[in-house]
């Protein structure tokens, strides 16, 4: 079984920074896109940022300039640096992946998985 596990939310004043991780396990035999969304109370889940495999990244308008999605393929971990954070970036953040797994010699699954959620949240 496939899962993922956040790390490194918190309370944070505007204008500081946090550090988002995510940790993949299982048997996993590769993973595609990684990705962070989040979601606000009353609102949709939103994509904040994703990253291929290769390492082509993608942010929504709203954090570019002020978040960086980082990955590290050997570990199967993807991180989220958020510099500059305003009240507005309050929200639940949840991990998501697209995972590869072996079932066979020839069979290959793929799952699209998400953890747990952290909670951010920025004061005024």
């Amino acid at each position: 079984q496939v899962q993922l596990v956040e790390s490194g939310g918190g309370l944070v004043q505007a204008g500081g920074f946090l550090r988002l991780s995510c940790a993949a396990s299982g048997s996993i035999f590769s993973i595609n896109v990684m990705a962070w969304y989040r979601q606000a109370p009353g609102k949709q889940r939103d994509l904040v940022a994703a990253i291929t495999a290769g390492g082509i990244t993608n942010y929504a308008d709203s954090v570019k300039g002020r978040f960086t999605i980082s990955r590290d393929n050997a570990k199967n971990t993807v991180n989220l640096q958020m510099n500059s954070l305003k009240p507005e970036d309050t929200a639940v953040y949840y991990c998501n992946a697209d995972v590869v797994v072996r079932r066979s010699t020839l069979t290959y699954t793929s799952y699209n998985i998400w953890g747990q959620g952290t909670q951010v949240t920025v004061s005024s």
